[in-house]
């Protein structure tokens, strides 16, 4: 029930006529947390490729997060910024979203892909473990976003991609923590398309299923019967690309064959 969870480069944007949440005269900025691997990582290197787009790349692993930057100025990326940051920090949050604006003028699409799994027994769950994952998977998605979306609610013009999981759907064994957090994702999400919807600012909440990235390490799981984390990423940007009189609301993806 997993999914996955520099300097600037000044690299000439070609122009892209697909693109759906450009600021006026500019390539987007696009901000990706979990940037350093798994999704967050691929999303990070298919907007630089597609979309030509400014990229603010988060995540607290710089050494990782530095090499998906350069990853992504050579796939053609506008401008590639990273933001080392714990985003279950507020006010660590808080100064890295002063970093951005004060960078970038402001964010077009955010993909809250940051999180964290664990499994053990509800009754062997422990208080500090629950807070944990919680802090990752949901606490981080509220800061990142209540620090970002007033600039999109005024300029009346945004996207925001909440990455749930399958386990946000549906409950399992072991998934005291990890299940309990990625519910409130989902919940979260549908709250802020119903509050953002009349607003200009679109809301989608991605769940995917078994996907091939390092929280699968280990897992004894074949990497054949997951999906690959390009996939996933590929499909966020399909959705990004709607026109704005279209919004998806709710993202599942799935192995072919099913839940691992």
């Amino acid at each position: 029930m997993r999914n996955s969870n520099g300097s600037d480069s000044s690299v000439k944007p070609k122009n892209n006529p697909r693109s759906s949440a450009r600021s006026a005269g500019s390539s987007p900025v696009v901000l990706i947390t979990g940037a350093s691997q798994g999704i967050g990582a691929a999303t990070a290197q298919v907007f630089a490729r597609e979309e030509r787009c400014r990229l603010a790349l988060v995540a607290r692993n710089v050494r990782n997060l530095r090499a998906v930057a350069r990853a992504c100025r050579r796939l053609g990326a506008a401008a590639v910024e990273v933001f080392p940051c714990d985003v279950g920090d507020e006010a660590a949050v808080a100064a890295m979203a002063d970093a951005v604006t004060g960078r970038f003028g402001g964010v077009d699409a955010i993909i809250n892909n940051a999180g964290k799994f664990f499994s053990a027994p509800f009754l062997k769950m422990s208080i500090a473990d629950f807070d944990r994952i919680v802090r990752a998977n949901l606490r981080s998605i509220f800061l990142v976003s209540r620090a970002l979306v007033p600039g999109m609610v005024r300029r009346r013009r945004g996207d925001v991609f909440n990455v749930s999981s399958i386990a946000g759907l549906q409950a399992y064994p072991g998934g005291a923590a990890y299940s309990s957090a990625k519910f409130g994702v989902t919940g979260l999400s549908q709250v802020m398309r119903a509050e953002l919807k009349d607003k200009g600012v679109r809301v989608c909440c991605v769940c995917p299923g078994a996907t091939f990235t390092p929280s699968w390490a280990g897992s004894g799981v074949d990497r054949k019967r997951m999906m690959p984390a390009d996939d996933v990423a590929r499909a966020i940007l399909d959705v990004y690309r709607l026109s704005r009189r279209s919004v998806v609301e709710e993202l599942v993806l799935r192995p072919q064959l099913g839940d691992v």
